[in-house]
């Protein structure tokens, strides 16, 4: 459980958060909290340890990350008319099934509930992952390597999809932004079938290493 001390401390406002470098093409991420102290605790909990009571407080922080992604739209005059489709970055083939808990879907859903009463939003799991090794020691390169191509979209979840919500700003969402490369993997194959994310929305983001250049039109998260 997280303490009343601890909760307060929390952020409450989300930042462009881009990683170092940026993937190619990769739209503009957001994100809540840096990626260390209770926040890393609470997510490597959600995650790993079955801590899945973690998901209320983690699921408000990427619920923050959504508004400030899907706040404004140059095209769209009043862009909180729109409904949200947020997608989960999946795990790899297996990883629910060992932990008993799609962990990133979790998050998602309850960053939905927080914002069902401010707009249309649903949850939809358009993206599958046809598997690769774990991410973790992997630097920038190594990680965007490991995922290319790893993700599609079924034709079956798009149709439902599409008949449901012909209209909506979809966000690719996940529990941390690290270099970007499973996101922008999951924001390639909704691009394939011609679906265009507005944002990547994200609970937190690693800290960019002192010395990194400027990334993206905004800094990230401090």
């Amino acid at each position: 459980m997280l303490c009343a001390a601890c909760r307060g401390l929390m952020s409450h406002r989300a930042a462009v958060a881009w990683p170092s470098p940026v993937p190619d093409g990769l739209v503009v991420p957001w994100a809540t909290e840096s990626y260390d102290g209770a926040v890393r605790a609470l997510v490597v909990g959600h995650k790993d340890r079955g801590q899945w009571s973690h998901r209320r407080v983690l699921g408000a922080l990427l619920a923050e990350a959504v508004r400030a992604a899907t706040a404004y739209d140059d095209d769209d005059p009043d862009p909180r008319s729109t409904p949200l489709l947020l997608v989960p970055v999946p795990s790899r083939p297996g990883a629910g099934r060992q932990r008993g808990y799609d962990a990133t879907e979790a998050l998602v859903r309850a960053a939905a509930r927080s914002l069902r009463g401010e707009r249309r939003t649903a949850v939809a799991p358009l993206v599958v992952s046809r598997g690769a090794a774990d991410q973790a020691g992997l630097d920038a390169g190594g990680r965007a390597a490991n995922v290319r191509h790893s993700m599609h979209c079924p034709s079956g979840a798009l149709a439902r999809a599409a008949r449901r919500w012909p209209r909506a700003h979809v966000v690719v969402c996940d529990d941390v932004v690290t270099t970007g490369a499973s996101a922008r993997e999951a924001q390639r194959a909704l691009e394939a079938v011609g679906l265009r994310p507005v944002a990547i929305a994200a609970v937190a983001a690693t800290r960019r290493r002192h010395g990194d250049a400027a990334a993206g039109p905004a800094r990230g998260v401090a």
